[in-house]
């Protein structure tokens, strides 16, 4: 097991039991999301956590792949899962940088507060270009520490150098929207929160 999966695995319990910081920020996510839902999409969730995104989804489409990197986490998403009987969604322990995903399989895929934690996003961002169906959809958000204060800027390389925080990726949103161009995607849609 690699060292960010340990990482998220001791906070798994933790994280599953805090409250969503913003909730209306949440909430805006999810619904401009089932804006790309049709009652028989495929979906592909990369780092689902502990499944809270991929099990309010699931009465919108017809199958979700949700997958992460802490085998503690999907064990967290399959009990929820089975609490609320939501027998759409797979949970499936996979890193975000696997990229075995299948040539043009997907309608949506959706990468949510995953990408700024990878040491190569665009990799990512790509698999998930060619994963799509024609006319599919990428749906993400993420952190663009890049554009936030110059302390972020240096708390993430020391934080992590000290392990209190994961690996963070310092990129701003422009970088952000480029690395997505690049790989061959039109960004349909940029919305940032109020915070």
């Amino acid at each position: 097991m690699n060292k960010d999966a340990r990482f998220w695995d001791k906070r798994a319990d933790k994280y599953s039991k805090r409250p969503v910081s913003d909730q209306e920020t949440y909430e805006t996510k999810l619904e401009i999301t089932r804006g790309y839902f049709r009652p028989d999409s495929e979906v592909l969730e990369i780092g689902c956590g502990t499944g809270s995104t991929a099990l309010s989804h699931a009465p919108h489409v017809k199958h979700i792949l949700a997958t992460d990197i802490s085998p503690v986490m999907i064990n967290i998403a399959k009990g929820k899962a089975k609490a609320g009987q939501v027998e759409n969604v797979t949970f499936e322990i996979r890193p975000a940088d696997d990229h075995g995903i299948p040539e043009s399989r997907y309608d949506v895929i959706m990468a949510h507060n995953l990408l700024h934690l990878l040491k190569n996003p665009e990799a990512v961002i790509e698999a998930a270009f060619r994963g799509l169906k024609p006319g599919g959809v990428f749906v993400t958000s993420t952190a663009c520490i890049g554009d936030m204060s110059w302390y972020f800027r240096i708390i993430a390389p020391v934080g992590h150098f000290l392990k209190l925080i994961p690996f963070v990726n310092v990129f701003t949103q422009a970088q952000l929207k480029q690395d997505h161009i690049d790989a061959g995607f039109q960004v349909d849609q940029e919305w940032l929160p109020k915070k």
